[in-house]
């Protein structure tokens, strides 16, 4: 199986889009800091995954996803997600 992911960074609030064919063991390198592009945005949350019979059809994916108008989808399809993760964040503060 391969996947489409997103990933949330809890220190800046931003996406983080991938693919890849073991998602356990890459949200664990994320989160290890063995990934350069977010070691620096750690801790991260994974948010969002599709699962893909083709390892094209999740590259393709993740290109939509990266894309404005992905983003948007991102944002529509995640919105009670995203509402809880930020309403929470003013609570703690």
């Amino acid at each position: 199986m391969n996947y489409s992911y997103v990933l949330l960074s809890e220190q800046d609030g931003r996406f983080y889009i991938g693919s890849t064919r073991d998602l356990r063991e890459r949200l664990h390198r994320h989160n290890a800091g063995n990934v350069r592009s977010t070691a620096y945005r750690r801790p991260l949350r994974l948010i969002y995954y599709e699962a893909c019979l083709s390892v094209d059809d999740a590259f393709r994916r993740k290109r939509y996803l990266k894309s404005g108008r992905g983003g948007r989808y991102l944002r529509q399809r995640l919105a009670c997600t995203l509402s809880d993760i930020r309403s929470k964040k003013l609570e703690r503060c």
